[in-house]
């Protein structure tokens, strides 16, 4: 599922109030990462990470990592924060326009 611009801005406006509930520190990506990424996704649908990395360029590789590894997608990468989004399969909370 791609999301369009439109769902984008949807999601981010949800996503502002939310604190990160996955921080990735300097260890990387691992399987213990992704495993809690994909925890938070199926209990709360949109879900906000916290990256504590140097460079630009990490943040974007890591985003879309994440996103690839969990099949959800980036809604948006600011600063440190990623903020990824996938509908849950049988009880869905939120309602993309």
């Amino acid at each position: 599922m791609k999301l369009t611009g439109k769902q984008k801005r949807y999601l981010r406006s949800l996503g502002n109030p939310l604190n990160p509930v996955v921080r990735l520190g300097k260890d990387g990506l691992d399987d213990g990462v992704v495993g809690a990424v994909n925890e938070a996704l199926e209990r709360h649908e949109l879900i906000k990470v916290k990256l504590e990395l140097g460079g630009s360029e990490d943040r974007f590789e890591a985003a879309n990592f994440l996103a690839e590894q969990t099949k959800s997608e980036v809604a948006q990468v600011m600063g440190g924060t990623i903020l990824l989004y996938r509908k849950h399969p049988k009880e869905p909370k939120i309602s993309l326009p």
